[in-house]
């Protein structure tokens, strides 16, 4: 079987294993579960992002909805993962499908499969999908019900579900000067249709299904153009997104870059001390410490889970969740969708500079001055399975005593293999989304945790 579900939905290399074939093993799948759920009449959406052939994936995924009696609306053109949420839950539909790979490099696409109440569908649902392939013949034929597919703007519909609940007047009156780096991805058009054209610098805003051959994943290693173009064109803030504009990173008034955990802290700050909002927290394995203190000095309940944000959104439809996040960019807000949106969180963070007349580095140095310093890194390996496999054995028993010298203080497996030390963390785990190893760490000194990722890469 060459459709499997991981971290986030099915990807795959097009023309490998994303082929038509096993698209429709995916899609006839995804529709028996549909077929059940209390609101099938209502129908089903289909989005898709900028990626080569998404649109025509996306086309063909609402035809083989549409053959087993399904009602489909297929977004009219490219939009953003969190559209598709909020679209499925604006008008109570059974479900919805994204064609995105997200991040992943260019040669992939994917499939996103989202629920009733407008985020990840949960993880029992995927097994659920998950079960249902071996029971589909390949050879199932394809007749499209093409009375039953509605072309749609779920796009616009989205842009005024965001105008609603923004202060877009004051980020307008603020003067603040903004960049807006799409990545060539789904977010591409949505910050100059709600601002002042004249207050955005756009960057990589056009339609390249190669994303000039890079991964669309708003990190550092990704952007380094960027930086440059961001301080020629003299802007105070920058808003990245991914391919699918459902993560984000920041760069500072210096081109410095500021990542999710930093973000995630400083609007659950914003949202707890300004807003004056309770409610518990939910964070994934990967993300900063800094929240526990936060959460600790407020006394909110905080939940730490397994990687994923199927796992955080799960939890936004069952919990009082005010915030939930995880670390590679992607933060949900319950009040505004149980996804996550790196559009929305962006346009959030421009709210609380131009309401607490700050800039970027101000909020993180702010964070700083309570919290105390700390630096994130993560460090991708893309190695042999032999390599892979070695490192992940040494990690995995919670036999290691000491960590790049320093004394360890705890251990954790609840989603890869976790060593606490003084003054960090060092997080080992395979990817649920690319072949690759990840070694995350956070520290109380950039020179530990950089130290800290070259001892964990030569643990083989």
């Amino acid at each position: 079987m060459q459709v499997k579900f991981g971290t986030d939905g099915w990807r795959a290399i097009i023309a490998k294993e994303y082929t038509y074939d096993n698209l429709k093993l995916a899609a006839l799948a995804s529709g028996k579960y549909f077929l059940s759920h209390p609101d099938k009449s209502n129908g089903v959406c289909v989005g898709y992002d900028t990626r080569f052939m998404s649109k025509e994936f996306a086309r063909f995924t609402a035809e083989v909805l549409s053959s087993i009696g399904l009602k489909v609306f297929l977004s009219n053109s490219f939009v953003s993962t969190p559209a598709v949420s909020f679209y499925t839950r604006e008008h109570k539909l059974a479900g919805g499908v994204m064609i995105t790979a997200s991040h992943n490099p260019p040669i992939y696409n994917g499939f996103k499969v989202k629920a009733s109440y407008g985020g990840p569908a949960h993880p029992e649902v995927i097994d659920e999908i998950e079960k249902n392939l071996p029971g589909i013949d390949p050879a199932t034929p394809v007749k499209p019900a093409e009375n039953l597919i509605t072309m749609t703007d779920i796009k616009s519909e989205y842009i005024a579900y965001l105008e609603s609940k923004l202060d877009l007047k004051l980020i307008r009156e603020s003067g603040l000067k903004i960049a807006h780096n799409a990545m060539y991805g789904a977010g591409q058009d949505i910050v100059t249709r709600l601002l002042d054209e004249s207050m955005v610098n756009c960057y990589h805003c056009s339609l390249n299904p190669g994303f000039d051959g890079i991964n669309p994943e708003p990190i550092p290693q990704y952007i380094a153009d960027f930086v440059e173009f961001f301080k020629e064109v003299e802007t105070d803030v920058a808003i990245i997104n991914d391919g699918d504009a459902d993560r984000i990173g920041m760069l500072d008034e210096k081109g410095e870059f500021v990542d999710s955990h930093k973000l995630f802290a400083i609007v659950l700050k914003y949202l707890v001390e300004q807003k004056g909002q309770r409610g518990e927290v939910a964070k994934t394995f990967a993300l900063t410490d800094i929240i526990d203190r936060i959460c600790q000095k407020h006394d909110l309940k905080m939940h730490l889970l397994p990687v994923g944000f199927k796992y955080v959104s799960r939890l936004m439809t069952t919990n009082d969740i005010l915030i939930g996040g995880e670390e590679s960019g992607g933060i949900g807000i319950t009040s505004f969708l149980p996804e996550r949106d790196g559009v929305y969180t962006g346009l959030l963070m421009l709210e609380i500079m131009a309401r607490r007349q700050k800039t970027l580095t101000g909020l993180v140095e702010e964070l700083y001055d309570e919290y105390g310093f700390f630096s994130y890194n993560r460090l991708d390996m893309r190695v042999a399975e032999s390599k892979k496999a070695a490192i992940i054995e040494a990690a995995s028993e919670g036999k290691l005593k000491s960590i790049a010298g320093y004394p360890v203080t705890g251990f954790n497996d609840l989603d890869g293999f976790k060593y606490h030390f003084e003054g960090g963390w060092l997080l080992i785990r395979a990817s649920g989304t690319e072949p690759v190893l990840r070694i995350y760490c956070e520290a109380d000194s950039t020179e530990k945790v950089e130290k800290v990722l070259a001892f964990a890469s030569k643990l083989a």
